[in-house]
Order: C-alpha cells, then sequence, then structure tokens
C-alpha cells in the first residue's frame, strides 16, 4: 500500500485534512495545539486508486511538553515510511521560521514533498510560500472542502504506481478497549513489533483511535487502539470527551474486542462498565490480562484461561526427580498457577456477563504470551465458521427443555417446533452465534430461560469468544423477536 504522510507544525489543519482526505472524521479537530499525538491512518479513496494517509502530531512548538519528543519521534517514524509527504502550512498565518526548517529537514528526506497551503477560503494564494522552493504546490481549505481535488491530484503524481492490494473491508478489526493506563498502547505496539502509538504513565495519552494493519503468519488485522475509556464525569477537557466517544464508536465498528484488565489493580468499576458496553453490542471479545510480569513476578506462567466449558491444561503435572532445586522449582510453578487461578476465577466472577471471552494473560511490555493471543484469536476465528447440523440442534433443544421446561405464563406455555442457525448472506469476521427457534408465541419465553437455554447450548458448543444469541419467531406473528 501506498503511504502518504501529512506533516507540519502544531495547529495548521493537519488534522482537518486528513479528515477531509479521509471522507470521514476520524482525527480530532479542536483549535488547542497539540492534540494529535500519535500516528493516525486511513485510506484515502478520492483518487484513481485508493492510498492510505498518516495524520502525524505537530513538530516543532512545545504546546505539551510532556509529549513533544515522542510526537516528535512518532511522525519521524511517519516519515520513514512514506512513500510522499504533504507538508501542510496556514496562510492566514504566514510563512514562518519553523516551515521553513520543515521544508529543508523534509527536502532532505529524499521523499517526494508535496505543499498544502491550508486555510484558503476563496483564491490561490502561495505568496511567501514559494520562497520554500517546494515546487507541487496546492491551495487548499480543509474545513470547507476547497483545492482537495487538485491536492489528491498532485500526490498521485508524487506515488509510485499502485498495487493490487487486499480490500480493507475483508480484513478483521480489532479494537484494543479499556479503561486509561491499562497497557493498551502498548499492547498495541508490542504486537506491531514497532512503536507505532505513544507509551506514557500519563492516563489520557492516547487521544484518537488509532487504526493500524498488522499480519500474523497469512492473517491480516486491523488493529484499532483506542482512548482510554473513562467515567464521563472525569473528563477534564473536551478534547478527551471527544476521545471517549471515538473509543465507543470505534468499539461498535469492530469485529471483535481486545478488553485489557491491569492484572496488578484487577477489576474495577469502569473495566465492568466497559465490558458491559461489549456485552450490549453483542462483540466477540478476549480479555486481555496485561501486566502479568509486575503483578506475579513470575515468567512461564500458564498462558491462558479458557470458559468453563473449554477444556484445558492446567499445567499442574510435576515429574519427579531426586533434584531438590527442581522441586523447589516445580513448587515454585505450582504456587503460580494457584495465584493465577485465584486471579482468574475472581476475574470471572466480576465479568461473569462475558463468560464467553476467553482470558489471555500477558504482559505487552516484555512480549510473555504474545503469541498465544494471536492463537486464541484463530480459534475464535474458526468457531465462528462452524455450523450446527440442524438435526442436532433440535434434539440437543428438546432434551434440555424436556429436562427443565419453561416456567407457563398466564397459563400458556413456551413451545418450539423448529431450531436452526442462522447463517449470515454476507458473513463478517467474527460473527455472533444466532440460533432461530420458530415457536407457538414468542411473547411467553421469559428471558431468564432464553439465557438457560444459551448458558446448556454452550454446554455442547464451546464457541469461544463469541456471542450466543436466540432469536425468536412466532407461527402466529410471523415476525422475529429478539
Amino acid at each position: 500500500m501506498r503511504v502518504v504522510a501529512i506533516i507540519g507544525r502544531p495547529n495548521v489543519g493537519k488534522s482537518a485534512l486528513f479528515n477531509r482526505l479521509a471522507g470521514r472524521k476520524i482525527s480530532i479537530v479542536h483549535d488547542q495545539p497539540g492534540v494529535t499525538r500519535d500516528r493516525i491512518t486511513a485510506l484515502c479513496k478520492r483518487g484513481s486508486a485508493p492510498f492510505e494517509i498518516v495524520d502525524t502530531g505537530g513538530i516543532g512548538t512545545d504546546p505539551d511538553p510532556d509529549f513533544a519528543a515522542p510526537t516528535r519521534e512518532a511522525a519521524d517514524v511517519a516519515i520513514a515510511g512514506a512513500d510522499a509527504l504533504v507538508l501542510v502550512v496556514d496562510a492566514q498565518d504566514g510563512l514562518t521560521p519553523l516551515d521553513t526548517e520543515l521544508a529543508r529537514q523534509l527536502r532532505k528526506s529524499g521523499r517526494p514533498l508535496v505543499l498544502a497551503i491550508n486555510k484558503v477560503d476563496n483564491e490561490k494564494i502561495h505568496g511567501d510560500f514559494d520562497r520554500l522552493g517546494i515546487e507541487s504546490a496546492v491551495s487548499v481549505s480543509a474545513a470547507h472542502g476547497l483545492g482537495i481535488i487538485d491536492l489528491v491530484e498532485e500526490i498521485e503524481l508524487a506515488l509510485p504506481p499502485p498495487e493490487d492490494v487486499e480490500s480493507e473491508a475483508h480484513i478483521p478489526r480489532l479494537a484494543v478497549v479499556g479503561r486509561p493506563n491499562v497497557g493498551k498502547s502498548s499492547l498495541t505496539n508490542a504486537l506491531l513489533g514497532e512503536e507505532r502509538t505513544i507509551v506514557s504513565d500519563i492516563a489520557g495519552t492516547t487521544r484518537d483511535s488509532v487504526d493500524t494493519r498488522c499480519s500474523w503468519g497469512d492473517t491480516s488485522y486491523i488493529l484499532c487502539d483506542t482512548a482510554g475509556i473513562r467515567h464521563r464525569s472525569r473528563h477534564n477537557t473536551s478534547v478527551e470527551v471527544f476521545s471517549v466517544m471515538r473509543a465507543e464508536d470505534t468499539l461498535r465498528r469492530a469485529d471483535l474486542c481486545l478488553l485489557v484488565i491491569d492484572a496488578q489493580q484487577g477489576v474495577t468499576a469502569q473495566d465492568k462498565k466497559i465490558a458491559g458496553l461489549i456485552q450490549k453490542e453483542g462483540k466477540a471479545c478476549v480479555i486481555v490480562l496485561n501486566k502479568w510480569d509486575l503483578f506475579a513476578g513470575t515468567p512461564g506462567i500458564p498462558s491462558t484461561l479458557s470458559p468453563p466449558s473449554e477444556s484445558v491444561n492446567t499445567g499442574r503435572t510435576v515429574n519427579s526427580v531426586n533434584s531438590g532445586s527442581a522441586s523447589k522449582k516445580g513448587k515454585d510453578k505450582e504456587t503460580s498457577r494457584e495465584l493465577l487461578d485465584t486471579h482468574i476465577e475472581k476475574l470471572r466472577g466480576d465479568l461473569f456477563f462475558l463468560p464467553y471471552a476467553p482470558v489471555v494473560v500477558l504482559s505487552a511490555k516484555t512480549g510473555m504470551n504474545l503469541r498465544r493471543l494471536f492463537n486464541i484469536l484463530e480459534k475464535v476465528a474458526q468457531h465462528a465458521r462452524r455450523r450446527i447440523g440442524t438435526g442436532e440442534l433440535n434434539r440437543v433443544l428438546r432434551g434440555i427443555m424436556e429436562r427443565q421446561p419453561p416456567p407457563s405464563k398466564s397459563g400458556r406455555r413456551f413451545k418450539f417446533f423448529y431450531a436452526t442457525q442462522v447463517i449470515p448472506s454476507k458473513p463478517g469476521h467474527f460473527e455472533p452465534i444466532t440460533i432461530l427457534l420458530f415457536a407457538n408465541d414468542t411473547r411467553i419465553l421469559p428471558d431468564n430461560y432464553r439465557n438457560f437455554l444459551i448458558g446448556r447450548l454452550r454446554e455442547h458448543w464451546e464457541f469461544p469468544g463469541l456471542p450466543f444469541n436466540i432469536r425468536l419467531r412466532s407461527r402466529n406473528e410471523g415476525v422475529d423477536n429478539d
């Protein structure tokens, strides 16, 4: 994929231009300088062939001293990986010494350079900007959409010819979600193998939802790092409010959510609220218990613990040896396993409404067990493609309802005539498992009995990581009831 990096000093309109090229609001646009900190990517489809655009933090002045150096580093990495560069300047401010210095540095990179003179509302104004010596210069207004077509044409002239690439529509999207400072950006960087997002102990470092393509073996993913979702009453600025709204929107657009929990702090009230949002949206989920190295201080612990219905190797077997040190090592391993079991048991109790989500215990900082996370994702994807035989499904359901019939309501009892698995016409990634029941009356099935049926069905078909839904269709009504 051809890559174009958007560069400039703070508050010249880089994010507004990025959103205009992407065709949707992705980067947060705000008058406050320094809002964009990470590299943010999207596809621009306005030209003859798509290309990837990268928004970067402002370079030069220090509106946010805590992040000035990391923001510059992120921009430098974006420049190094780009096929062409767009330098954005502010027509209202005129040419500044920092613009001149940035142009000089970008020319030294040897990459094709396009100048976007932003905030021009009526006519082409190059003026003093001609002194930058950039031949490809376009006057634009990102806010009003003026000059964007001309800019895209100049970018395409600067880029190498397009290659055939896999459509992003067919790539599963993984949303990395959680409250602030649980290690979401560290996990994203670890999975990508590079410092794509800024990592800091300061809560709220990530403000945008950062979409990045990554691969594991032959499988590609779109990895979406998000801002930490904290309680709405604790937002310090309007920018943070927008960040949380963007994170929640990313969760809804994702195929699967990686819910990151801090092993040291355990499950908090805010973790439960985020998990509740995942459940409400009916999203596939894997729980990532991060920072286990800090909590346990013991490498080599078992890496996953799955729902009760899934068989798992507990790792309790210790070989008999004569060596006292080997015996002590075995006891240490047993103690580590007991510690893990206790921690996972409490986590599952706190997040009882996500019983289907496998738990992966890892350390994003040290890289411990990252491979296992991709293995679990592949397992969830395999189960999403499973199909339950109609005959077997009906036999299992009838057996469940014969052993424990549904309660009667107003003298009537719920009866189903036929059950089948719903197969989407256009299957996506990590699709929930949906069972359709044709019944006598959809209004007399209590929710608690529906949940009971789901629990019993999971005992027969595990479907780890995937929500399990039962939809009802009345023979009399002829409509679905979700």
